[in-house]
């Protein structure tokens, strides 16, 4: 089937499930949506585009609404190959860790004490109620922020504000003048706001070292009488489902 053929609103509807899609379904019908449907035919069927369609929604279907307990935001996903899979700072098995991630894994050594793993598959995480959000959720193939302001922003806002109405005591992790810039989206009344510098190298020394975030988001979880999130990444088993 061609691409042209996938992309419609039902198309879309079909990648999501349970209240996601109930949340999200009608953002398909707007006019920004249709725009952007019409992009990314054209980038799908014209260039090498990540994450793979199917994945583009894969933050939502690792994290179920009704599971969220914190949501890290980021901006882009990661242009090189094989490296993104729909879920913000993490990239598949076998791919070098980035950066950003690195800083965060020594963050996390500092923290907890966490050892330092081989990879930067950070679905565990996801599975325990962390989602981890791209505020675009596709990019071209080496080419960074190729697919930013073309409506994703306005969907991923959407979802974002749907948490913060629908949910109670969700921990919103927004590193970086991007990710701060969404902080009006969010009932500070209802919800934890932790705000910091990005972990990227450029400016993790800045304050990202020694922030303590992660115990935080513990402590926060735990006095919500939440289970904490078990931030260890284990090193990559021998088989692994992906």
């Amino acid at each position: 089937m061609d691409l042209k053929d996938k992309l419609t609103k039902e198309y879309w509807e079909s990648m999501l499930s349970g209240t996601w899609k109930e949340i999200l379904s009608t953002e398909f019908e707007k006019e920004y949506f249709k725009k952007l449907n019409l992009f990314l035919e054209d980038e799908y069927n014209n260039y090498e585009v990540f994450p793979k369609r199917e994945r583009i929604f894969e933050a939502f279907n690792l994290t179920p609404f009704e599971d969220i307990k914190v949501v890290i935001i980021g901006q882009d996903p990661y242009h090189g190959d094989g490296q993104a899979h729909g879920l913000a700072f993490s990239v598949m098995p076998g791919i070098k860790t980035p950066p950003s991630l690195k800083n965060i894994y020594k963050e996390l050594n500092s923290e907890y004490g966490c050892y330092i793993p081989d990879n930067g598959y950070l679905v565990k995480w996801a599975k325990q109620g962390v989602l981890m959000l791209n505020t675009s959720l596709t990019v071209r193939a080496h080419e960074a922020n190729s697919h930013s302001k073309k409506g994703w922003e306005k969907f991923t806002d959407a979802a974002i504000k749907a948490i913060s109405e629908r949910r109670e005591s969700v921990v919103f992790v927004l590193w970086g003048n991007n990710a701060k810039k969404k902080v009006k989206l969010i009932d500070s009344d209802k919800h934890m706001i932790i705000e910091g510098v990005h972990p990227s190298p450029l400016s993790a020394s800045r304050g990202f070292f020694g922030c303590n975030h992660f115990r935080m988001i513990n402590e926060f979880l735990q006095e919500k009488g939440y289970s904490e999130i078990d931030w260890q990444i284990e090193n990559l088993q021998s088989k692994i489902d992906i």
